[in-house]
């Protein structure tokens, strides 16, 4: 039985992320791509996550809030706000906003790499390729994932108060009053948690998409768009199980 192309690449691609993490604990790293990289995870991906976050809080607070003040609950729409935005939304919008700027890049620039035959030249070096590209890329994507959402649930949380008090008189202090009252301690560490996973997963796919990129320029294409859908399936089944142990 033939084993499936994008099977053996995800399979591959563990095996680059088990390297790089290894490489990682032991502090090989290339703390010059370090900084460039943490730039593309962090501030050059800034803008997107804030405009998405006060996007999506003041949406599924319209939503909910609609709701909520027919049945005479308003007072209670900052607590269902926070739930859904810290055990949910934030952590898998952020994922997913992260896999179309940073993910894409990735495995571009590897592919890149790879199909023009500067992997060869960097082993020919006697430098190790994971050491050297993965390792830097999946401490980024590591450090800022939460921080990436955290701010998400900030600029999420904010807008849903502006929002519920500008269309539904909800004063701000029954809305945060609302929001401590519902949110439990754990939430917030649990959804780090999932930022972090996520920001992993997201790394290693994406760098392993790239180094084994096949081929000309064409497949470069190709194995971008291959990280990209496999990302965004992965974190979705993870997003389930995470779910289910953290907060089931």
């Amino acid at each position: 039985m033939k084993i499936p192309k994008w099977l053996k690449r995800l399979m591959n691609s563990l095996v680059i992320g088990g390297q790089a993490v290894t490489s990682a604990a032991k502090g090989h790293i290339n703390k010059a791509d370090l900084f460039e990289q943490l730039m593309e995870a962090g501030p050059g991906s800034f803008i997107i996550v804030l405009i998405t976050g006060i996007a999506a809080g003041t949406v599924f607070n319209i939503q909910v809030a609609a709701e909520l003040s027919k049945q005479g609950l308003g007072s209670e729409v900052g607590g269902l706000l926070a739930i859904g935005m810290t055990r949910e939304v934030a952590p898998l919008l952020t994922a997913t906003l992260l896999t179309g700027k940073v993910a894409t890049a990735y495995a571009a620039q590897l592919g890149t790499m790879k199909v023009t035959e500067q992997i060869d030249a960097i082993t020919m070096l006697r430098t190790d390729p994971i050491e050297y590209l993965v390792v830097p890329r999946l401490i980024s994507m590591v450090i800022m994932a939460p921080i990436q959402c955290l701010l998400f649930l900030s600029v999420a949380l904010w807008s849903g108060q502006i929002s519920s008090t500008a269309f539904y008189q909800i004063p701000p202090s029954v809305f945060w009053n609302s929001v401590q009252q519902w949110i439990d301690l754990s939430d917030v560490p649990f959804m780090l948690v999932k930022a972090v996973v996520f920001g992993l997963q997201i790394a290693i796919i994406s760098c392993g998409w790239g180094l084994t990129t096949r081929g000309g320029p064409k497949e470069v294409g190709s194995s971008t768009t291959g990280a990209v859908v496999m990302t965004l399936v992965t974190v979705s089944l993870m997003d389930v199980l995470l779910t289910q142990i953290l907060f089931g």
